[in-house]
């Protein structure tokens, strides 16, 4: 009975550390946001397998500011959960309140669920292997061909401006959006990579990502081939992902010859990994990107002129409480 009675203890304690760091996905139950111009498409590609190519679609969410366009477009990247079995959560990946922002900055926005995840399912196609040996390229280069379609999906659609495109993502979505724009898609302009890695697990390996020399080995590669400035956003305390590790391969990407700006956040949270799922962090985040992307891209200010932008949203009931920074973000560039 005690040992029975101890293991259940010990489930109820991993089951309660999971639940506190396990990446948070939007609802998709509820009612389209029709203000945002909200809608479900679906995204030809051709997958290329052993016996041969097949054709797949996935399932994608566009958001668009009121009028014809054309707007310059943002393809927004999800990340993937440690445990496999949550990669059925993703659903749509509707981070509407981040979405909002992105709309008000004058942006289309859509957001492709990749192949083995939420709502287009199917073959998982991004697995890097064991952790001692993960393949982190070949993993990013099956994630790019997602985004590679949805780009060209996008710019056949009138309302969108295929000259000014934008990838953004968190966690493996950051890093999908890496390895998206090695291969220097048309109309690409900039990056912004919110946490982006692979590798990580906040349960089994706090901080200490699987094969770390890989992963920068990997973010040189493609920075090799990059041709867009990137913006690397990332938080002190990140549990999938310590600031040693992001720093080096910061380091890599600019030994490369990638352009781009580091930011390091003061701790968010408990876990500074999800930050940006988390509606009461956009005003720390908000001003880096509207930074960045104005060299780009004009932004919109809520009048409709050029200039920063200030949140619309409010703080979100029940989001947790950002840790108190003693000092502002550090941030490099090349």
């Amino acid at each position: 009975m005690r040992v029975r009675l101890a293991g259940l203890v010990w489930g109820m304690a991993v089951a309660a550390a999971l639940s506190a760091v396990a990446p948070a996905f939007a609802d998709d139950t509820g009612p389209l946001a029709t203000d945002l111009h909200e809608t479900i498409v679906h995204v030809p590609m051709t997958e290329h397998g052993f016996f041969g190519d097949s054709h797949r679609e996935l399932v994608a969410t566009t958001w668009q500011p009121d009028g014809p366009g054309p707007f310059p477009l943002i393809v927004l990247s999800h990340g993937n959960p440690p445990n496999a079995r949550d990669r059925v959560k993703v659903g749509r990946y509707r981070e509407v309140p981040q979405i909002r922002e992105f709309v008000r900055m004058g942006f289309m926005v859509i957001v492709p669920i990749r192949r083995g995840y939420g709502a287009t399912g199917g073959t998982f196609a991004e697995d890097a292997g064991s952790c001692h040996g993960a393949d982190y390229e070949a993993a990013g280069k099956a994630a790019a061909q997602d985004i590679l379609a949805t780009i060209a999906y996008a710019d056949t659609l009138p309302q969108v401006d295929k000259h000014h495109v934008v990838l953004v993502g968190q966690s493996a979505g950051g890093f999908a959006s890496l390895a998206a724009a090695s291969f220097d898609p048309p109309g690409l302009v900039a990056v912004v990579n919110f946490s982006g890695g692979r590798g990580g697990d906040p349960v089994k390996h706090p901080g200490e990502p699987c094969a770390p020399e890989n992963m920068a080995k990997t973010i040189g590669h493609f920075a090799s081939t990059t041709r867009v400035p990137v913006l690397w956003h990332y938080v002190e305390n990140d549990k999938y992902f310590a600031p040693d590790y992001t720093r080096s391969w910061f380091a890599a990407f600019q030994a490369a010859g990638g352009r781009g700006e580091f930011v390091m956040e003061a701790p968010f949270g408990q876990n500074g990994h999800g930050m940006f799922s988390v509606e009461r962090s956009i005003p720390i985040w908000l001003p880096h990107v509207q930074k960045f992307l104005a060299g780009v891209v004009p932004v919109k200010t809520a009048g409709g002129g050029a200039g920063a932008l200030t949140p619309a949203s409010g703080a979100a009931v029940g989001a947790p409480e950002p840790t108190p920074a003693t000092s502002g973000p550090q941030v490099e560039s090349d």
